[in-house]
């Protein structure tokens, strides 16, 4: 299985390009909320995507979709062209249409949606309620949408799992394709989330960071100082292909999809086990589908949304797969925020090409470095990725215990 095409909308920008260079570039994309809806939240800070996606979308098909689905189908269609594919979709592209897939990870879908339908039920009646309320609040729409947009007609599913969803969901294809249910699968994750109500119930659990006044200073994983993270938007996705098929048709591969591998923590509702067992077996699971041990990874693209619980737990695991400060390790929420659902398929977008350009982006937010952490984390400037070793992952971990790690091979 090999990746073969790249699409992103984040917080760094509308497109991969976009993502990689603000990756490099140290660059943050945390920003003040200032809508009135915001005005007396306890936090007014989150990762927004610079630019409004229904510009990007004919008016008629927008205003269909919920945020989280327009996200995806402008991330699906920037990976559908990367990956050398017709803009008309599956049959324009000469695929078979049956033997292509979508596999995306949400959280909420379209609950802002029913959200404010509520909201209108209740001060206007039952006549003001869209007839769109139904299919547009559905987490699955993202999914249904790139389907329809790119005449996908092999399956559309959609993986709900915490904020492991979009590492999931690639994951998923990957073994659908491994096991010849499909040649190609457009996969990953969206999430729009940035709501009052996500806010208010964020920075409820204390979870999210207060520094209201310094945004771009908010996000910072491993640090000494971290105190919660920064919620945000976007998607990010990967045209996932049998090798065979790529190559029959001339595609540019920029690394292969290895393995992956899953664990459950049942330890608690929202706090990781803080002995990171779970994770450990998580990264083990991963490195076995991938047949490959620990010394062949050169590179942990790292969960650390800046809680102090979550990273402390996560670099407990990767100490006990790979010893203190021996893999480079980079944390892209520092200027990413995090993108819930949408976290593991940017993420998984940014691994890709830190494999393919061989240059591994500094941690932005890591200022002072937890000394309990004891990683190699890369901060202030790239670095690249070591000679020897071809492998590198990519994890994802949400509440309730599910972790999700993602194996990338260098080719």
């Amino acid at each position: 299985m090999v990746v073969t095409g790249l699409g992103v909308i984040s917080p760094l920008g509308v497109s991969a390009p976009e993502l990689w260079a603000g990756l490099l570039g140290g660059l943050c994309g945390v920003r003040a909320l200032d809508g009135p809806e915001f005005e007396d939240q306890a936090v007014r800070i989150a990762a927004t995507v610079p630019a409004d996606p229904r510009s990007r979308l004919a008016h008629p098909q927008a205003r269909r979709m919920n945020r989280a689905a327009q996200f995806a189908v402008l991330a699906a269609r920037e990976a559908w062209l990367d990956a050398g594919l017709a803009p008309g979709g599956a049959r324009a592209s000469g695929l078979d249409a049956t033997r292509t897939g979508v596999s995306i990870g949400s959280i909420i879908g379209g609950a802002p949606i029913l959200v404010e339908q509520d909201r209108r039920l209740r001060e206007r009646g039952p006549r003001s309620v869209s007839p769109l309320t139904a299919p547009m609040t559905v987490p699955s729409q993202a999914a249904s949408q790139i389907s329809l947009d790119l005449h996908i007609t092999g399956e559309a599913r959609t993986v709900v799992s915490a904020c492991a969803s979009g590492t999931e969901a690639i994951g998923q294809a990957v073994d659908r394709i491994r096991h010849g249910h499909l040649d190609v699968v457009l996969a990953g994750g969206a999430e729009a989330a940035v709501t009052p109500a996500v806010m208010a119930a964020f920075a409820a659990m204390r979870a999210l960071s207060t520094r209201n006044d310094d945004p771009l200073a908010a996000s910072r994983p491993f640090d000494r100082h971290r105190t919660g993270f920064v919620n945000g938007e976007g998607a990010g996705l990967l045209v996932l292909e049998a090798e065979e098929h790529a190559r029959a048709r001339g595609a540019r591969i920029y690394c292969e999809a290895a393995g992956w591998g899953l664990s459950a923590d049942a330890h608690h509702l929202a706090a990781p086990d803080p002995t990171g067992v779970g994770i450990e077996r998580a990264v083990r699971r991963a490195l076995d589908d991938a047949e490959a041990a620990a010394e062949d990874v050169i590179h942990v693209n790292a969960h650390a949304t800046g809680t102090v619980d979550g990273d402390a737990a996560e670099a407990t695991a990767l100490r006990s797969v790979f010893g203190a400060g021996t893999v480079p390790v980079t944390a892209p929420k520092g200027g990413l925020g995090h993108l819930q659902g949408a976290a593991g398929g940017v993420e998984a977008v940014a691994t890709a090409l830190t494999l393919h350009h061989g240059i591994v982006p500094p941690t932005v937010g890591c200022d002072d470095l937890d000394d309990s952490i004891a990683l190699d984390v890369v901060r202030k400037q790239a670095r690249e990725l070591p000679a020897t070793g071809d492998l590198a992952l990519s994890n994802s971990f949400g509440f309730g215990g599910h972790n999700a790690v993602l194996a990338l091979r260098r080719r």
